[in-house]
């Protein structure tokens, strides 16, 4: 029987919209967009792109290590990014000191909006708890 494991950080956005933050089933950890809101669930950083990232990264990093594992298990990500074309290069360089020499598959859809004035950024992901860490 596969273990599932459900991870809330019991911020208003998810019981107002109906999701958690992330969900282990199996050996795979599948997490919602993450994005910029503070522990209190509060949008952080509107229209700073750079912030809004280190933000968005701090809270995969939360959920990481809820499950014990780190970014090196990280196997997917999606990044949504605002104005693309103009975020392109800030969205590089924050992965690559995120992941560091670490290379998961990645995704970037370039949008219109997001779901708070000022966000610029959310990110997907799905962990496989059984690479090395």
């Amino acid at each position: 029987m596969t273990t599932t494991d459900v991870f809330h950080c019991d911020v208003p956005a998810e019981s107002a919209f109906g999701y958690a933050q992330a969900i282990r089933c199996g050996e795979l950890i599948h997490a919602s967009g993450q994005l910029s809101l503070d522990a209190a669930g509060a949008f952080r950083h509107a229209d700073d792109f750079a912030a809004q990232l280190r933000q968005t990264y701090a809270n995969v990093d939360r959920i990481l290590d809820h499950y014990g594992i780190t970014r090196a298990h990280i196997v997917a990500q999606t990044l949504y990014v605002v104005d693309l074309r103009r975020h392109a290069e800030a969205a590089a360089a924050g992965n690559l000191a995120y992941f560091g020499k670490h290379r998961p598959a990645s995704t970037v859809v370039g949008v219109t909006e997001l779901t708070f004035p000022g966000q610029v950024v959310e990110i997907g992901f799905v962990a496989d708890v059984r690479l090395p860490g």
